[in-house]
């Protein structure tokens, strides 16, 4: 019943089909009963929570609608939108109280008494969002000149969290502006020596620009959060680049990838490409390798996209798929938007409607290959197909979707 009460929560609202709710409190095998067994579990819900707490059956499952309920992921997602925005406007105060008390509401293990069915789903990005949340908090507290009081802290969160980038490269700062630069130094190389032996790769961004700061004497002028203005929109510094990284046992399948290749690269007419527009789709069935083509063509044809290399993922594992809003909001950050920009006055989400329109706003003009992977329908795909023909589409899924225009 805990399993059944937390799924609902998560669900903030929707509804939540009986096959969703099998599969989260049995996994893959299921007991005979379990329709009844789900029906008994929410009669049951709905005795303990009362009549201020509507449970209803709505095909194809139910629904959990509590409205004026303190939901402690709800109001910490909130509350973490609220510090993230000030970061952004440089509220350094502001965002340090507001990000500690978002992270105050972590008490205890997260979704404690569920099933590890339920677990293995929502529990690691629950805690990527707690972590991502502390690490904006400690930014701020760094902005604030107290670096003195974080270096106890850094160093046991990097002790727990060895290969966290970002940490690290805060604990480095902290230790430099407290004095203790061959300290800072040590931190950079044991970093760099877990990343390789944990990872197999390289510093990355965080750890590497602070390093040179370190090196350079100038660690203190690093850059704080704020948005890059230009007559009052934000810009974006670099090109975002989403993609993942090219798969090194790529082997095969040279026709369909000379086949997009060729489409992507054709030579611009009027500045514009010759084949308008280039929507490509590549379809078949789970487990063939469509994402790995696609991350492969759009790594091959990088040098014909300035302006930058765009990816969301439309279906989760479980076959979920994603929400249009949340993929929108990951998509205008990338492309230069802040958080203020994406959130009304009072800390809620701006309308999809809205967010489809800046998206459009922002590809406009802008030579841009866009993987969207794993698309369910062309509804789903409509809202993120820019309006012009400046940008490159690349799509995977599991059917054909011959809706889509211009495919």
């Amino acid at each position: 019943m805990h399993t059944v009460l937390a799924v609902l929560l998560l669900a903030r609202g929707r509804v939540v089909s009986d096959g969703r709710l099998s599969e989260l409190l049995w996994g893959w095998d299921p007991p005979a009963t379990w329709n009844a067994q789900i029906y008994t579990y929410t009669s049951r819900l709905r005795k303990l929570l009362g009549p201020e707490v509507d449970l209803v059956r709505r095909q194809p499952g139910y629904q959990l609608v509590a409205d004026g309920a303190h939901v402690d992921v709800v109001e910490f997602e909130r509350l973490e939108r609220l510090g993230r925005r000030a970061m952004e406007e440089r509220r350094f105060t502001q965002a340090a109280d507001t990000l500690r008390q978002a992270l105050d509401l972590w008490q205890g293990p997260t979704l404690a008494n569920v099933t590890p069915h339920l677990a293995e789903t929502e529990i690691p990005q629950l805690e990527e969002a707690r972590m991502s949340a502390l690490e904006h908090r400690i930014e701020a507290d760094l902005a604030l000149g107290k670096h003195g009081q974080l270096t106890p802290e850094l160093t046991q969160l990097v002790s727990e969290f060895p290969v966290r980038e970002r940490l690290r490269a805060q604990l480095m700062t902290a230790l430099y502006r407290c004095g203790r630069q061959a300290e800072a130094l040590r931190a950079y190389h044991e970093g760099r020596e877990v990343l390789a032996e944990e990872l197999g790769v390289d510093p990355g961004p965080d750890l590497a620009v602070v390093y040179q700061s370190l090196l350079s004497g100038d660690l203190d002028s690093v850059p704080q959060p704020a948005p890059s203005l230009t007559h009052g929109m934000p810009t974006v510094a670099a090109s975002p680049v989403m993609i993942p990284s090219a798969p090194t046992d790529f082997r095969g399948r040279e026709r369909e990838f000379d086949v997009p290749c060729r489409r992507l690269t054709l030579m611009p007419a009027n500045g514009r490409a010759a084949f308008q527009p280039r929507r490509l789709l590549i379809t078949g069935m789970p487990g063939v390798g469509k994402t790995a083509l696609a991350v492969q063509v759009a790594h091959f044809v990088a040098g014909e996209f300035p302006d930058g290399l765009l990816c969301a993922r439309l279906r989760a594992d479980d076959g979920t798929v994603a929400d249009c809003g949340e993929v929108l909001v990951a998509l205008l950050r990338a492309l230069g938007e802040t958080s203020e920009n994406l959130l009304t006055p009072n800390g809620e989400p701006v309308r999809t409607e809205e967010l489809v329109h800046r998206y459009r706003t922002r590809t406009a003009g802008r030579k841009l290959l866009i993987l969207l992977d794993d698309a369910a329908n062309e509804l789903q795909l409509d809202p993120l197909l820019p309006a012009t023909t400046d940008a490159a589409v690349l799509v995977t899924s599991r059917n054909r979707l011959p809706a889509v225009p211009g495919s």
